[in-house]
């Protein structure tokens, strides 16, 4: 076990994103801290995080909480404003 240091962080993300990260968190009996702790360090090492099981749990998820973002949506999300988006 190696020991680290956790710190506190503000972290704005899509709704239904988040309601899938809790999900599968959930499913994987973990936080979702641990669950993104565990997702980056396996992408900086260019290494799929997740298993054919834990994939097809993932789009389960996806489908419940309506999620059709995908990694091509990344670089071109706007964010809706309180004047609906004007």
């Amino acid at each position: 076990m190696k020991t680290i240091e956790r710190v506190q962080t503000g972290l704005r993300i899509e709704k239904r994103l988040l309601k899938v990260l809790k999900g599968l968190a959930e499913h994987l009996d973990m936080s979702v801290a641990e669950l993104v702790e565990g997702m980056a360090l396996h992408t900086f090492e260019g290494k799929a995080p997740f298993s054919e099981a834990t994939m097809k749990k993932i789009e389960q998820l996806k489908s419940v909480y309506d999620l059709d973002l995908s990694a091509e949506d990344s670089h071109k999300l706007a964010e809706r404003t309180d004047d609906g988006g004007k």
